[in-house]
């Protein structure tokens, strides 16, 4: 009875909750309206009588009521933004087919357009925080058993020990190998049974949650928990184990009726991210660029740019663009360089570059040390075959030599003109290792926040041009 009366209140927060949205957003409109003295009349009116009924329909519509137990709070803010911004189309939309968008304040429309998401998040954040007030003090409490007491599911009863504010109480575990699992007992965690007697149990008590943590062979018993427990009242939930693929960016998606897991990173944004961000850097540096491309042609009348073959997404080769900075012809310098001397030929073998290369020019080496020579690389961004920040451009030889088990991990995306490695050590790591540790930690933990102090960091090393070479 206790579960039974914790989901209808729930279920009446989430209603109540939904219906404050509507009114915030109408209620902030007549405040925007009267703050900057804007008569009423007959058309504000009908706006606020469609946007009540459009907030209604697509609020609910984006599932912005879900339970957000445990979920980041950008997550719940991403979907506030896509309910309203679906919302504002539709208003646009009604104004361009009856031709009345002169009936209203531009200033006024413009404002509580942008701003109203933040106001709605705020509200879900104080909800959030009364809610998370209440959970730690054991009110509002959703109870769950953990099918599967392996790694797993241990990683996951941890993981809620540590938000005691999602109101999640594991109440035990589920598992056909009881006794060979001694940690659970140092959680404080009894084991309930083997999974067999799992319906029992929920048919005895009031629970929530399941959540079945069992590895993905064992298919035929999750089918059976499915079969046999989806109508005993608790909410059943599958927990992948994705980390045993490398990769933490997958996704749950659908082709017709089938459920798929996506392993190819999310990179919608990226890509929008990087053609602005190169388009910006490309016009400021232009002249600049053109400078440079002057000074390598005084030099020796050689080419100006230098084309390298490299690994881009799906293994797919690319010419990465640099300002040239060794003499014309250097490649061919290369095999009688290495093969007169043994230490250098050492060296290039375990970092593929030379520390002091006598193929350097002049010019060459100054734009090495600012690393001004990537600059070209704007473009292959902008072609799509780079992504400003990334995993280490690199050639075939290095992806099969050194890279391995993280070669699929490396060709899930596109390499960057800037990453982890350059905003470390950068040539000063002399194994080669670390490097490829560099680059999966970026492919596993990507992100714009990311992205964004990797590109402060490297402004302020190229100022330095420490370990460049």
């Amino acid at each position: 009875m206790i579960s039974t009366n914790l989901r209808e209140q729930s279920s009446l927060m989430a209603r109540l909750l939904h219906l404050v949205d509507c009114l915030l957003v109408v209620g902030y409109l007549w405040a925007l309206v009267n703050w900057y003295r804007v008569p009423w009349s007959v058309y504000y009116t009908r706006l606020a009588i469609i946007t009540f009924c459009l907030c209604l329909f697509f609020f609910q519509s984006f599932q912005l009521y879900r339970s957000w137990r445990g979920w980041k709070f950008y997550l719940e803010f991403y979907v506030i933004i896509k309910a309203w911004a679906t919302v504002i189309g539709v208003l646009l939309f009604y104004f361009f087919i009856f031709k009345i968008s002169i009936a209203y304040s531009r200033v006024v429309f413009l404002i509580w357009s942008i701003t109203t998401p933040v106001l709605l998040f705020f509200l879900h954040m104080t909800a959030r925080r009364i809610l998370r007030y209440y959970r730690r003090r054991g009110r509002n409490i959703r109870r769950a058993v953990i099918v599967g007491a392996g790694d797993l599911g241990i990683s996951l009863a941890k993981e809620l020990e540590t938000i005691p504010w999602a109101g999640i109480e594991i109440m035990g575990f589920f598992d056909d190998k009881v006794a060979e699992e001694p940690e659970l007992t140092a959680m404080g965690k009894p084991v309930l049974g083997d999974i067999s007697k799992l319906s029992d149990y929920l048919t005895r008590n009031d629970i929530d949650y399941v959540y079945i943590a069992l590895p993905m062979r064992a298919e035929r018993k999750i089918f059976t928990i499915l079969r046999e427990c989806r109508s005993l009242g608790a909410r059943i939930y599958l927990v992948p184990d994705l980390y045993l693929y490398g990769l933490h960016h997958a996704e749950l998606q659908s082709i017709g009726k089938m459920l798929i897991l996506n392993f190819n990173p999310h990179t919608e944004w990226k890509r929008s991210f990087d053609v602005i961000f190169s388009l910006l850097v490309v016009i400021a540096t232009l002249p600049l660029m053109a400078v440079i491309a002057a000074l390598i042609k005084i030099e020796d009348r050689g080419p100006v740019i230098y084309r390298h073959k490299r690994i881009t997404a799906a293994g797919k080769e690319f010419d990465c663009l640099k300002f040239r900075t060794m003499r014309a012809g250097a490649d061919r310098e290369l095999a009688e360089l290495l093969a007169g001397d043994p230490h250098l030929r050492a060296q290039w073998q375990q970092t593929y570059k030379l520390k002091n290369d006598p193929r350097i020019t002049r010019i060459g080496r100054v734009l090495r040390r600012t690393s001004l020579d990537e600059l070209p690389q704007f473009f292959n961004v902008l072609r799509g075959d780079m992504s400003v920040v990334g995993a280490r451009p690199i050639v075939g030889g290095e992806l099969q030599e050194y890279y391995k088990e993280s070669a699929g991990r490396y060709c899930s995306m596109k390499p960057g003109i800037t990453g982890p490695w350059q905003v470390s050590k950068r040539s000063d790591i002399d194994d080669y290792q670390q490097r490829v540790d560099l680059d999966d930690w970026y492919i596993l933990n990507y992100s714009l926040w990311t992205d964004i102090r990797i590109i402060i960091r490297t402004v302020y090393i190229m100022f330095r041009g420490n370990g460049a070479y």
